[in-house]
């Protein structure tokens, strides 16, 4: 048996879409954005019981478990989406298969240039001090960077989709892209700009 045909198979995202390529420019979000390859984006949480073990999970996954969240128009039902989550596979993997129609990328990179544009670098917090409440600007962590980044693009998504005539899958693609160029018609990108703002007026 040659060399060649004991080489292992490639792992391909939904059989499709590769890891190798995709980079990740934005220094502080390197170690934080999960890019270990998997054929399908589900781990069984085999990472909750472990501190900080979310940033191994894969990027796509950590998405599409944003997208089992019902919404905050439904704030009531939360639990509505919960455990559905090969549903949620299927409508990142249908709104993969546009955001390659529509841009002629790989998905997998379009995804990850939108969290790194999606992802706020500051925050306000509130101190008390003397019985009076300030609101103090201070710096984000890269993981809640992530984690704000992917919130905003699901809620995004979910928000344009509710009592629309497209489909989720459309509205996820859309709201990504739209991400991924820095477009002000992006919630994501709206949300991190505003958050921003309210954080330079408080420094």
């Amino acid at each position: 048996m040659s060399k060649k045909s004991r080489e292992e198979p490639k792992i391909l995202l939904f059989g499709k879409w590769s890891f190798d390529d995709v980079e990740v420019k934005d220094p502080g979000l390197k170690k934080v954005i999960g890019m270990r390859p998997v054929y399908v984006p589900h781990t069984f949480g085999r990472h909750e019981h472990r501190r900080f073990g979310k940033l191994d999970v894969n990027i796509v996954e950590r998405l599409v478990n944003q997208m089992m969240h019902f919404g905050r128009k439904y704030w009531k039902n939360t639990g509505r989406m919960g455990g559905k989550k090969h549903h949620a596979i299927n409508v990142v993997g249908a709104a993969f298969d546009i955001i390659n129609l529509k841009t002629g990328k790989n998905p997998v990179e379009v995804l990850v240039r939108a969290i790194e544009n999606a992802s706020p670098n500051e925050d306000v917090t509130r101190i008390t001090y003397g019985g009076v409440t300030y609101h103090v600007s201070v710096d984000v962590s890269p993981s809640r960077r992530v984690d704000i980044a992917l919130r905003n693009i699901a809620m995004g998504a979910r928000e344009s989709a509710f009592s629309h005539p497209r489909t989720i899958e459309e509205c996820l693609a859309d709201e990504i892209i739209a991400a991924a160029n820095g477009d002000t018609s992006s919630f994501a990108i709206k949300a991190k700009i505003e958050m921003e703002r309210v954080a330079a007026a408080s420094r």
